[in-house]
């Protein structure tokens, strides 16, 4: 498995024999384990062909899609979770995709590179370039992230979409957790990544 600190934040979310769908599963990594330790019904949608091969190689359920167009063939609260990882910057209309999660699922788990970390902000001032950084590695013309956003962007539109946050957990660049309480500001300047447990706000 490669080394994604989220992985076991949100095997932490994830209740034992829960029904899941991962979103964009890639190689079917996080699947994989939480089918081997959560005991989960495992289900999974991804774009690419090649990685769906090495997911039904590992045995899982995982079906070829676009998430920007597929998801309204799955029936309401059809998962406990649906999980959203390192994904939502690179669908076309990350609100849509937001609101789509949590009427699929009972509740969403999402995952995101954070663009507001003190280094982008630095790299970007001093350099005039786009970063490259370990959370968003790829160069601006071959990335697939196409609506970065920073912590801050997300808890705000948790709030304009009426999403609850019940966990929010933010990581430094080695994977070791940052508290939320009462520091938003300098968690989204020091935090890589952060990862939350999502309802509706009427649940």
């Amino acid at each position: 498995m490669s080394n994604r600190f989220d992985f076991l934040i949100i095997e932490e979310m994830v209740e034992l024999g829960s029904k899941v769908l991962d979103i964009g599963c890639d190689d079917g990594s996080l699947l994989k384990m939480l089918q081997d330790k959560k005991k989960v019904d495992a289900r999974g949608i991804e774009l690419y062909s090649d990685r769906v091969n090495l997911c039904l190689e590992k045995g899982l359920p995982v079906v070829q899609g676009d998430a920007n167009f597929d998801l309204e063939m799955y029936p309401d609260n059809s998962f406990d979770y649906v999980i959203l990882s390192k994904t939502l910057q690179s669908v076309n209309r990350p609100r849509d995709i937001l609101e789509q999660l949590l009427r699929i699922g009972k509740k969403a788990i999402v995952s995101i590179p954070n663009f507001g970390h003190w280094k982008v902000r630095l790299y970007l001032a001093l350099n005039g370039q786009m970063p490259m950084t370990p959370s968003l590695p790829a160069k601006w013309y071959n990335t697939e992230n196409i609506h970065l956003c920073t912590i801050n962007d997300f808890l705000s539109l948790c709030d304009e979409i009426n999403i609850k946050i019940i966990k929010s957990v933010a990581l430094d660049k080695n994977g070791a957790q940052l508290n939320f309480a009462n520091r938003i500001r300098s968690v989204n300047l020091i935090g890589e990544q952060a990862i939350f447990l999502l309802k509706k706000n009427n649940d």
